[in-house]
């Protein structure tokens, strides 16, 4: 049955699938580290919340933040920023 062609294209479709997840959670961390190293260092210290709120966002909510984090003078920037994002 391993010899299948059946089953050697399912077998590559799961592993391609797994790979595609793999590089998709690998992007969103990283996004995740940096946008909160860039807040971090504009605005100080987040609040566990604050800083969950940012964990829950998609990588292209991220790389929004980062560019919308530019503008930002104060925590209730940010917070605002969520409220509307």
């Amino acid at each position: 049955m391993e010899e299948s062609v059946t089953y050697q294209d399912i077998l590559q479709k799961g592993v391609q699938r797994g790979l595609q997840q793999g590089l998709q959670q690998g992007l969103q961390q990283e996004a995740l580290g940096l946008v909160i190293r860039l807040v971090s260092r504009r605005l100080g210290t987040l609040e566990p919340s604050v800083q969950q709120r940012i964990e829950m966002l998609s990588v292209v909510e991220l790389e929004s933040l980062a560019e919308a984090l530019l503008d930002f003078a104060t925590t209730e920037d940010l917070l605002d920023w969520l409220e509307r994002n």
